[in-house]
């Protein structure tokens, strides 16, 4: 355990930060499944929609810092290219 003040603000701080950017990965990994499942039903507007929502959320992780801009890029390439080969 940390005895300088700065240190047990720091691991206060460091907890929360964790919990927010689990919360957030999670939440994109939900949005990607999500994207994929309704190209699979074969639901055009629901996938578009769905592939939509989560390039947001991809961009919303780069801006906070999450992710870096060439992995959102790339995740954001595969997931397009990945739902417009299920829906044909």
């Amino acid at each position: 355990m940390a005895n300088i003040k700065s240190q047990i603000k720091r691991n206060r701080q460091n907890e929360r930060r964790h919990e927010r950017n689990k919360a957030l990965r999670s939440e994109l990994k939900t949005r990607v499944k999500a994207a994929v499942s309704a190209a699979e039903s074969g639901d055009a507007a629901a996938a578009t929609a769905a592939l939509r929502t989560a390039q947001k959320r991809i961009d919303m992780a780069v801006a906070k810092g999450l992710v870096h801009k060439n992995t959102a890029a790339r995740k954001k390439a595969r997931l397009t290219r990945r739902v417009d080969s299920l829906l044909g």
